[in-house]
């Protein structure tokens, strides 16, 4: 069976790959992934906040004592003495790279315009194949208009693509007034994909100390409805790449979202909860429920139910709505 697919112009032998997660920071972990069959591995972030705080912290350092005398260059810290955590993570970008034999996508994630974007080249230059743009941003300024937002996610965008030469997938969020027109301009603006969805954690209230807590909830199947709704509408409609994150747990959700036009699967909650050699499980059963409807290739069914290609293209919309509520009886 002939599970390849392409992705950001990269031949994968197939579908599913690890997204973004604390998985990926022991180079052991990529090395099960790869084992387990993963086409591909998407590193965990690289976060805009982390450039910026070294970037103070090694300043204030190589200052230290300067005012006490002219070429105070003892004061200088030995290197040894701090952490820069930008080149922790281009230095595990270089030993994914040497470790492993399947692309290896490094992750950026910001939320304003800056310096912290010169990191892509950086990352490029450790060996990436290809980075993906995690732009995670919650406009909460009352005067910012949806176009002010929007147009910052292109700046940035654009910025990115200005350091590098490699592909560039940009991981969205679904809170835009028109997603498929911002779809669109960031194909415009240079985008080589998209993955969907970003999943925006929400903070929780701790009632015992009473403060605003992270809490992360791993997804469940029913996440993947909408990326897949906006995968089919989008699948060969733009000249991008599209990969399918959120809800993605079984092979099922893997086959559904390749119907609509995935070009791959994205796993993370599955993993924490299944441990990595469920990927393994995921392909075997993909095989199986390829080789029963007599599939020769995963491209000869991909996109195949997409709302292009659909008997009925209307149930990716209103119409669907309106009779899912009006069937529906608990």
């Amino acid at each position: 069976m002939d599970l390849r697919t392409t992705y950001l112009g990269l031949t994968l032998k197939n579908p599913v790959v690890p997204s973004a997660s604390s998985l990926s920071e022991k180079l052991d972990n990529l090395r099960l992934m790869e084992d387990a069959g993963a086409a591909a591995v998407v590193c965990y972030s690289l976060f805009e906040e982390e450039i910026i705080h070294d970037s103070l912290e090694l300043n204030d350092r190589l200052n230290q004592g300067t005012e006490s005398f002219f070429e105070a260059t003892s004061y200088f810290p030995e290197p040894e003495t701090f952490f820069v955590g930008p080149d922790g993570y281009l230095e595990h970008i270089r030993k994914a790279k040497q470790a492993l034999g399947i692309p290896v996508i490094g992750s950026l994630n910001g939320s304003s315009e800056g310096g912290w974007v010169r990191y892509a080249k950086l990352i490029q230059e450790a060996g990436a194949d290809a980075l993906e743009l995690n732009i995670y941003f919650l406009p909460t300024d009352l005067s910012a208009s949806a176009g002010r937002i929007e147009q910052l996610y292109i700046d940035i965008l654009k910025a990115v693509k200005g350091q590098v030469t490699i592909p560039v997938a940009v991981k969205m969020s679904p809170f835009f007034s028109a997603f498929a027109g911002m779809a669109k301009r960031l194909e415009e603006a240079g985008a080589n994909g998209l993955v969907l969805f970003n999943r925006f954690y929400q903070p929780d209230i701790d009632l015992e100390g009473l403060e605003v807590t992270p809490n992360v909830l791993l997804s469940t199947p029913q996440a993947l409805r909408l990326p897949l709704r906006w995968i089919a509408i989008l699948s060969r409609r733009l000249n991008l790449s599209l990969a399918a994150t959120s809800g993605i747990h079984t092979s099922d959700d893997v086959i559904k979202m390749l119907l609509v036009g995935a070009n791959v699967t994205m796993m993370c909650s599955a993993l924490y909860k299944n441990g990595i050699g469920h990927i393994k499980n995921v392909l075997g059963d993909l095989t199986a429920w390829l080789s029963e409807r007599g599939y020769e290739s995963v491209k000869q069914m991909q996109g195949s139910m997409s709302q292009a290609s659909a008997a009925n293209p209307a149930a990716f919309e209103r119409a669907n709505y309106m009779k899912a509520l009006r069937t529906y009886r608990g």
